[in-house]
């Protein structure tokens, strides 16, 4: 399986998400553009009061397979359904990396 298809079934089965965005940006970074670095957008009610931080230590903790066989690099922006609406359902840009591939 994908990395990035791994990633998204790994995280549709273990939370219920009312937004799902995953992106393989890759090929914005150095090196060969493979399934190495991602941002995922993740909207859901269970993060209601929960702090920024432990929503990242549950996505990583369920990622830790992918993260350990592969994954250099994973964007996480978690909102609970209302920060989405506040955010008008957009999440931030990914900087430049300084050795990207263009």
């Amino acid at each position: 399986m994908k990395v990035q298809a791994a990633i998204e079934s790994r995280l549709r089965d273990a939370i219920p998400l009312e937004h799902l965005d995953i992106l393989n940006e890759s090929h914005m970074h150095s090196g060969p553009a493979t399934e190495s670095h991602f941002k995922v957008t993740a909207v859901s009610s269970a993060f209601e009061g929960m702090s920024a931080v432990k929503r990242h230590q549950r996505l990583y903790q369920l990622l830790s397979d992918q993260l350990s066989g592969g994954v250099h690099a994973l964007a996480l922006h978690t909102y609970t359904p209302a920060e989405w609406q506040r955010k008008n359902a957009v999440a931030p840009r990914s900087p430049d990396c300084m050795g990207a591939n263009h």
